[in-house]
């Protein structure tokens, strides 16, 4: 019994460890320390008594075996096995064990699922369906025209602070994932738009000092707008206009970046206006892309079919 307790204490130690080895080494969100956090947890509690340092890849087979049983998505197993590879390699690294039992263990392969984008019209419909005749109205138009027209993640808009902005060069400076800054640029339009926001319409919503620190987007209570505020807004502007595609904010994002590349824009400079870590991330709008031309050379051309 006294060696369970040691031995459950030690999983604690090794996981408070791990957290704060993801968060500080890795720079990784909050959410995904959250969901990786969770994945080793769950992986602690079905070794039960079995000392997690002394396991044999034999092991983690029978584990990869039993979550496929449990019909999680690709996705998520990949994601599950990441987060335990993490786990080893922070283990390993550290000194604690001798070698990486999962150091081979490869994820499956993963369905490529092209992302939804929109048009051009159904952007303007959309931007044109929020009333802006309301302070809030106003700063949610401008919200969407944002990350439409800058390809910026939700997290990243609505962390943005003044002291972010450079409209004189219209540019906004950003940090993604992994606290990783990056600079994106907005048109004169969207500044001018921006800009009104700014001097005359947020002390509308409620005064404050807009000291270099302070949030861009807040709401009546002064407080920082958080991101499922945007999402209820963005829905209640899609069903405005009965819309019938699945809108998120990410889908301004996905939009932005088939727009650029259509428009002949290099693949590299849309990578870093993404801040994609890798080049393969980026490399799946050009099949959006070329599915698109394939749609409409098989309704327009007259022996397409």
């Amino acid at each position: 019994m006294c060696i369970i307790i040691i031995t459950m204490s030690l999983k604690q130690d090794f996981l408070q460890d791990f957290k704060i080895y993801l968060k500080s080494e890795k720079n990784f969100s909050p959410h995904t320390i959250r969901a990786y956090f969770n994945d080793v947890y769950t992986f602690l509690l079905w070794l039960g008594e079995i000392d997690p340092i002394s396991i044999e890849p034999k092991k983690f087979s029978e584990y990869l075996y039993f979550i496929q049983q449990i019909n999680y998505t690709k996705t998520t197993i990949a994601r599950k096995i990441a987060s335990i590879k993490a786990f080893y390699k922070f283990l390993y690294q550290e000194e604690i064990i001798e070698y990486n039992p999962v150091d081979n263990v490869s994820a499956p392969k993963q369905n490529k699922v092209l992302p939804d984008f929109l048009y051009e019209d159904e952007v303007d419909s959309i931007l044109r369906s929020v009333k802006i005749d309301t302070p809030a109205g106003y700063r949610n138009r401008i919200i969407f025209e944002l990350l439409w027209v800058s390809g910026m993640r939700i997290s990243e808009l609505s962390s943005l602070n003044y002291e972010d902005l450079n409209l004189e060069q219209n540019e906004i400076r950003v940090f993604g994932k992994g606290s990783k800054e990056r600079i994106v640029l907005i048109p004169d339009k969207t500044k001018e738009g921006l800009i009104n926001y700014i001097e005359n319409v947020s002390d509308l919503i409620c005064k404050t000092n807009k000291a270099p620190s302070d949030p861009l987007f807040i709401n009546y209570n002064g407080y920082r707008l958080q991101n499922q505020s945007i999402r209820k807004a963005l829905k209640q502007a899609v069903q405005a206009i009965q819309f019938t595609k699945n809108v998120t904010p990410h889908i301004f994002r996905h939009s932005f970046a088939t727009k650029l590349l259509e428009h002949g824009a290099d693949l590299r400079i849309v990578q870093e206006l993404l801040g994609h870590a890798s080049i393969k991330n980026t490399q799946i709008y050009t099949h959006v892309s070329i599915q698109r031309l394939k749609d409409v050379y098989n309704v327009a051309h007259p022996h397409s079919i």
